[in-house]
């Protein structure tokens, strides 16, 4: 929350301005003031750029090259004759009233969603700005009351608007020209809470804006409950899903899958990269409550006669999420588990160490473990990572601690929380 310092200029606030009189440069009415108009790109506060008015019966655009002022039920004008040519919105404005008022906005600050309850204007550089939004009651009650009254209730704390972020999907002169750039200093959980409090128009102009980066895309989707995940994907086409699940990780790739229709999975696994492919189809053979569901099968590992800079060089190399690179696992000459290497401990060994002789036993489970004893064997053993194997020993993949917690804690407390995912 942020408040204009004393010396700033009188606050302006919308709601006292539009429905006012629109005076010539004598003070004589020459019409009613309807809308105020901005375009949000380019600048931190944007700059009323003409008003909206009504003139005769005739709705006119007022630029802002003949306005005086702007003033709590009033717009003055420079001059005694306007143009009386029809409004038409033009590309990227913005309709304060119309298109801002009573209407949902980003908080990015807050990482949740807020009701523009009165937009506050203030005269900076020269220009008349929009510099916050008030969300509180009060911003309400004064709209609600007649303009005499409602002048007395004095701003209080608003939203600063260089943390707001509006949607704009129902304009469209601006939908597609105004990108959401604030919306990348978010963590993903916060992008998915914001997708799955909006309305299905507003998750999809969040969706749809944050697609310019693909990887910020798919790491939003890895964070969506699954019924939003198949909401916001059942209309694209086979390619695009696929393209989608080829930038998330293999285990919430399979999860999204089994989100789809029956009948489209194949042809969308069909889609992926052979060994991605391959991958998919191996989790969607098991329960997605059991470990092989669970587990994603990337990982690292190397022959336990391996360096530890062969090790090194290898996590350093690998594109392995950052928490399945957490251990190194040794493997025997046969190819089964021999055990682990925490990175740490790795990279406080001597140079030359060969990991045999720095490998722990570890802990194991079969692709048919339960949830629950998964759990329970991260708990006793406090375990960050649990490998999965075969009646072999074969290394099948590995469960994180935030596949467990993604499925045990409640989804208010895992976002709340942070719990799941860095940064």
């Amino acid at each position: 929350m942020a408040t204009l310092a004393p010396s700033t200029p009188h606050v302006l606030h919308l709601s006292l301005v539009v429905g006012g009189a629109l005076l010539d440069d004598a003070g004589e009415r020459v019409g009613r003031v309807d809308d105020l108009i901005v375009r949000l790109e380019g600048e931190e506060y944007p700059p009323v750029s003409g008003v909206v008015a009504t003139v005769a019966g005739r709705q006119v655009f007022v630029p802002w090259a003949s306005i005086a002022e702007i003033a709590e039920g009033r717009v003055m004008l420079r001059e005694e004759r306007i143009d009386l040519q029809h409004f038409r919105r033009r590309a990227g404005e913005v309709l304060l009233r119309k298109d801002v008022l009573d209407r949902q906005l980003i908080n990015i600050d807050g990482a949740r969603l807020v009701r523009a309850n009165e937009i506050e204007l203030v005269r900076l550089d020269g220009w008349y700005r929009v510099v916050g939004v008030d969300v509180s009651f009060r911003g309400l009650v004064r709209r609600l009351l007649p303009h005499a009254f409602a002048e007395r209730i004095a701003a209080g704390e608003f939203l600063d608007w260089a943390s707001i972020e509006p949607f704009t999907g129902h304009v469209p002169t601006v939908r597609l020209r105004v990108p959401h750039p604030k919306l990348a200093r978010l963590h993903p959980a916060q992008l998915a809470d914001l997708v799955e409090a909006a309305s299905h128009r507003e998750g999809e102009e969040i969706i749809e804006a944050v697609r310019t980066d693909p990887e910020l895309e798919a790491d939003l989707f890895e964070e969506l409950e699954d019924k939003h995940q198949l909401e916001f994907v059942e209309d694209r086409s086979d390619a695009e899903i696929a393209q989608l699940l080829g930038r998330m990780e293999v285990d919430d790739a399979a999860d999204l899958v089994l989100q789809l229709p029956e009948e489209r999975r194949e042809d969308v696994v069909a889609l992926l990269s052979p060994v991605q492919a391959r991958r998919v189809r191996t989790l969607l053979g098991y329960d997605p409550a059991t470990a092989g569901g669970l587990m994603s099968p990337e990982f690292v590992c190397l022959h336990a006669e391996a360096t530890r800079e062969e090790a090194l060089e290898r996590v350093q190399q690998s594109k392995v999420h950052a928490d399945g690179v957490s251990w190194v696992f040794a493997l025997t000459a046969r190819g089964r588990l021999q055990g682990g290497v925490p990175l740490a401990d790795l990279l406080r060994a001597e140079p030359g160490t060969h990991l045999v002789e720095v490998v722990r036993s570890v802990q194991r489970v079969s692709p048919d473990a339960d949830l629950e004893e998964v759990a329970r064997l991260m708990t006793d053993f406090d375990l960050t990572v649990v490998p999965v194997v075969d009646a072999g020993e074969t290394l099948l993949g590995i469960v994180t601690v935030d596949d467990v917690l993604e499925l045990v804690l409640p989804e208010s407390w895992r976002r709340r929380f942070n719990i799941l995912g860095g940064g």
